[in-house]
């Protein structure tokens, strides 16, 4: 697997975390950064469930465009939703979103001349 994915993934969830809850480590409450990094299915789907070679984008950059969408669709669903894993649903809608992040970062080919449009081709 390429490390991009699951290393954004993890450090970017970590980062929004720390921001809402404002700690790092509390002992004995689950409104830690560390907590919500340890619990559920997040180290699971980073590294398992993200780097899927079918669904996972093609170049560098999507790579890592793909690790920062799942965290933060992690963190709009953990936060916000009633529900308390949003691990695999964060995965899924980027996995749907791979073809536009593999459009919009594949880099341009250099010196190719473009087809015309229309008319008889000679």
């Amino acid at each position: 697997i390429d490390w991009r994915v699951p290393v954004s993934f993890i450090v970017t969830a970590f980062i929004l975390f720390w921001i809402e809850t404002g700690a790092i480590y509390q002992p004995g409450t689950t409104n830690s950064a560390l907590y919500q990094l340890l619990s559920g299915g997040l180290i699971l789907g980073a590294f398992f469930m993200a780097t899927d070679y079918v669904t996972c984008p093609v170049t560098k950059w999507g790579r890592v465009i793909m690790g920062v969408g799942c965290a933060a669709l992690l963190f709009v669903i953990r936060t916000y939703g009633s529900y308390p894993e949003g691990c695999s649903f964060g995965i899924l809608f980027m996995n749907v979103c791979t073809p536009l992040i593999d459009k919009w970062t594949t880099p341009k080919t250099f010196g190719a001349v473009k087809a015309k449009k229309g008319g008889a081709q000679a």
